[in-house]
């Protein structure tokens, strides 16, 4: 594995020590929000095994929120819904979303570090192509934002198992466009402006919303 310290041992020979990592998870599914996570790790530390959330074991995501929950001096989630996603495409809410997660970190930040976004800042920062592989800050954040989302999805399949969101969470895999070709866009959490439901909204005039489905 790559030494995915070293963006942030730099920074900290520099004299700065509170450096933040932001990512998001969620462009690709066709329902829910995307989700960002901001963390800052305390100066110096060292996760063996930590990289990029999708890398990873759903397991060993879980048992690294856990430690980093526990762990970081600061940890902050944002969450954009899909009609938001509607009205300002993906990219738009994609930064959106980690503008607020940086925003709800209480503690000190002196320097961002950012998977790919360029952010326009009050502090400086570093924008850094598959960031989630090559900053552990990042990674943190990338595990962070992607536990967070995937909860809500196991939430929503609780109330519609029909549609399999514990299993593909919200992406377009074959199996969830059988079944939103079966049962239905459920109105109040798919992307309308995402192709395979405006596929299926042509087809199909109605729009299930929760009272509908859930009788």
């Amino acid at each position: 594995m790559l030494d995915n310290t070293i963006y942030e041992k730099e920074l900290y020979k520099s004299g700065i020590e509170y450096i933040a990592g932001v990512d998001e998870v969620g462009r690709g599914p066709l329902v829910g929000p995307v989700v960002s996570a901001c963390v800052v790790l305390p100066k110096n530390y060292k996760l063996e095994g930590l990289t990029d959330s999708k890398k990873l074991s759903e397991k060993k995501r879980n048992e690294f929120y856990d430690i980093i929950m526990k762990d970081a001096i600061g940890v902050g989630i944002g969450i954009v819904d899909n009609n938001t996603i509607d009205e300002i495409n993906i990219y738009e809410a994609s930064k959106k979303s980690m503008y607020m997660a940086i925003n709800n970190v209480k503690c000190k930040i002196e320097h961002v570090l950012i998977d790919a976004m360029k952010l326009d800042l009050p502090v400086s920062s570093t924008s850094i192509i598959k960031g989630d592989l090559k900053s552990q800050t990042i990674a943190a954040a990338s595990v962070i934002a992607k536990v967070t989302r995937d909860k809500m999805m196991y939430e929503l399949d609780k109330t519609y198992p029909m549609y399999g969101f514990a299993k593909h969470k919200g992406y377009p895999t074959k199996m969830h466009i059988e079944a939103i070709n079966k049962y239905g866009i459920i109105n109040d959490i798919y992307r309308k402006s995402y192709k395979p439901v405006k596929l299926v909204l042509d087809k199909r005039e109605d729009i299930i919303n929760e009272k509908t489905i859930s009788k």
